[in-house]
């Protein structure tokens, strides 16, 4: 009988134990959120609850195991490698839970604060690099760890050690393109050439860049198509970035009409449609001809918005007026076919 009370005992003391602890911690994260609505910082952390748990259920049934029995001498060194290696991947799961806790509550905080839109891009962009750098070194140090549990693991490292030079001029090689990609996307978040949420143009696609990430960044078209690219392409080759400087934009809308069009009409038409368009910021408008052949000429009308969204918007709808009213009005005005009677001969 005490056989078996004793894993009962171990084990469901440790349960009960990781949970009320861990629920303490919890009720602890839930008033200090009530108390401070400025930060999110503790309501997110409440999301390292599970794995809280995990770590204390783990920690006490380590410490305590001798106690349950279960284990003879020889099956003690296989219980304490299990043990670490469950504590070592609740721990790593705890620790990348309080970092995007962390960095999720700077970026919000930051963007609350903050007058400049494209500033708060910037900083979120940074702070989405760093995470993902740390959780990719915690990664790598707790898979290290566990591999270091194992003996033969520890056997293998010494024996590779006169080796390592040779391996890490292939390992070099091998991952040039990968260390590219790192080192890119650390240009990228501190050299503020493209944040999350920018308006960009790459080999002929616009679109809004919706995630970066240390190795690719992906591209979201305006036909919802995501586009994934190396960021090494970004710190390498030529791209436009809408969005610097900040977002409003200059658009314009060329027309080919005949000669015979009224200039003055038509630029008199145009600014009643621009000044009628919620899309327009009011700073500036104008229409000129800008060339002109045998047989049409060229009009473009430029205008303003305070976005890449609303200035297509504008543009769609000043060409679309423009050629509507100068069809209902002046059909004269479009180019067309011109046919000339052909003089008599003379008898």
């Amino acid at each position: 009988m005490e056989n078996v009370l004793r894993p009962v005992i171990v084990f469901g003391g440790a349960l009960v134990l990781a949970y009320v602890l861990a629920w303490a911690v919890d009720r602890l994260m839930v008033r200090l959120d009530t108390r401070h609505p400025e930060t999110p910082m503790w309501g997110l952390l409440r999301r390292g609850r599970f794995p809280l748990q995990a770590v204390l259920f783990v920690a006490l049934v380590s410490g305590f195991f001798d106690s349950t029995h279960l284990a003879k001498a020889d099956h003690r060194e296989t219980v304490d490698l299990w043990m670490t290696i469950i504590l070592i991947a609740g721990s790593t799961w705890l620790i990348l839970r309080v970092v995007a806790a962390i960095t999720e509550t700077a970026a919000t905080r930051y963007a609350g604060s903050t007058h400049d839109p494209a500033r708060g891009r910037r900083v979120r962009t940074q702070l989405t690099l760093i995470q993902r750098l740390v959780t990719a070194v915690v990664t790598v140090i707790a898979v290290a760890a566990v591999l270091l549990q194992f003996p033969g693991m520890k056997t293998f490292g010494t024996s590779m050690l006169a080796s390592a030079g040779v391996l890490g001029i292939v390992a070099g090689i091998a991952a040039q393109s990968t260390l590219g990609n790192l080192f890119a996307g650390l240009s990228i978040a501190f050299g503020d050439m493209v944040r999350i949420g920018d308006e960009v143009v790459v080999d002929g696609e616009m679109g809004t860049v919706d995630e970066i990430t240390v190795s690719y960044l992906v591209i979201l078209t305006w036909d919802e198509r995501r586009i994934t690219m190396p960021v090494s392409y970004f710190t390498s080759k030529p791209f436009e970035n809408w969005s610097r400087g900040g977002p409003q934009q200059t658009g314009t809308v060329y027309l080919q009409l005949d000669h015979a069009a009224p200039v003055e009409k038509i630029r008199g038409k145009t600014e009643e449609i621009i000044r009628a368009s919620d899309h327009w910021d009011g700073r500036s408008w104008s229409l000129v001809v800008t060339d002109s052949t045998h047989t049409t000429l060229e009009v473009r009308a430029a205008m303003t918005a305070r976005t890449s969204d609303d200035l297509w918007t504008l543009r769609c709808h000043v060409r679309e007026s423009l050629l509507t009213w100068l069809k209902d009005t002046h059909p004269e005005a479009l180019p067309g076919i011109r046919l000339t009677k052909e003089p008599e001969k003379l008898l």
